[in-house]
């Protein structure tokens, strides 16, 4: 089923969750261990980040540097496929521009069709780490607006292959990032919801958002795009806070705010058991806003791991 038929069935808020792929060398286990413990508030989809390579650089015998590319996090379409028949349960694969040419990614969006899966989550995806700006695959995307472009010319039949016969349209439902704090390469708010605007107009069907920890930016945000005209379902991105690390890593990663409230709550914790306790209070009560607001579902990001997550769904679900 579409994200946005789980939607339209329903009235109340639903709980659903993102995930990150095993690493590489890790079993599929270990990630029915982390989904286990949070399939009793029967989220209608999963989603399934992808990570895009990164270099390495080994000498060689003769001095010399040599580059090489690798995935810590490969298999997003085997994992999708594998959550859908162990769960029966709905999968939104994130398809990135970063790492892809066209033909790669046409016949990624071809098995993630024949695998049944109906959804996707398109973004342009991070630069490497190296690199200071998104350089993308040679014969790959630029921006999330031209993949939106391919996977809608999909959706119509249209294959790179312009020559094909008797092609059959995939039907997928297609989802993209909004930033309540606005995108970091974005020169102001209004620039960065303009541009969301495009891609609704191209073809998205639902927004889900960075994660934020100050709903009036999510409220301010919402305002904005439906004063621009963007009236699909906006889905808030909340991420409960498990470490006192991550009153700067996350700001300095994800660019973006920590009330003044929350960061003084979380550096008067001892250790941080009592830093996620207090993530956990937070996350509650940002929740139970939104939902008094009328969001269609609540979308965590568990970053490989439940138990602050399911705190949060059981005080709420």
């Amino acid at each position: 089923m579409k994200v946005t038929e789980h939607f339209s069935n329903t009235d109340k808020t639903q709980f659903t969750f993102e995930i990150l792929p095993p690493l590489k060398g890790e079993n599929l286990q270990m990630l029915y261990e982390h989904i286990d413990p949070l399939m009793e508030f029967k989220p209608p989809f999963i989603d399934v980040t992808y990570h895009r390579e990164e270099y390495v650089y080994k000498q060689r015998e003769n001095g010399l540097l040599e580059k090489i590319s690798t995935r810590k996090r490969p298999g997003t379409v085997g994992i999708c496929a594998a959550i859908q028949n162990h769960y029966k349960v709905d999968t939104v694969p994130h398809l990135i521009c970063g790492g892809f040419n066209k033909e790669e990614t046409e016949n990624a969006l071809i098995d993630l069709h024949f695998l049944g899966i109906d959804n996707v989550l398109v973004l342009r995806g991070d630069c490497v780490k190296n690199e200071s700006r998104f350089v993308p695959e040679p014969g790959g995307h630029h921006y999330a607006t031209e993949l939106i472009q391919q996977v809608v010319g999909m959706n119509n039949g249209c294959y790179l292959d312009d020559e094909q016969l008797n092609t059959s349209g995939t039907d997928f439902c297609i989802g993209v990032a909004g930033y309540p704090e606005k995108h970091s390469e974005a020169p102001n708010m209004k620039a960065d919801v303009r541009w969301l605007k495009k891609k609704i107009d191209l073809g998205a069907d639902y927004v889900v958002t960075q994660m934020f920890f100050d709903n009036q930016k999510y409220f301010d945000f919402v305002r904005l795009c439906r004063e621009e005209g963007i009236n699909v379902p906006i889905i808030p991105g909340l991420k409960p806070l498990t470490t006192k690390a991550q009153l700067t890593i996350l700001p300095s990663i994800f660019h973006i705010d920590i009330p003044s409230d929350l960061a003084d709550a979380i550096e008067n914790c001892a250790d941080n058991k009592a830093a996620a306790q207090v993530g956990v209070e937070w996350a509650i009560k940002q929740s139970k806003e939104l939902m008094q607001f009328g969001v269609p579902c609540l979308h965590y990001y568990s970053m490989g791991k439940s138990g602050s997550v399911r705190k949060v769904a059981e005080a709420l679900f």
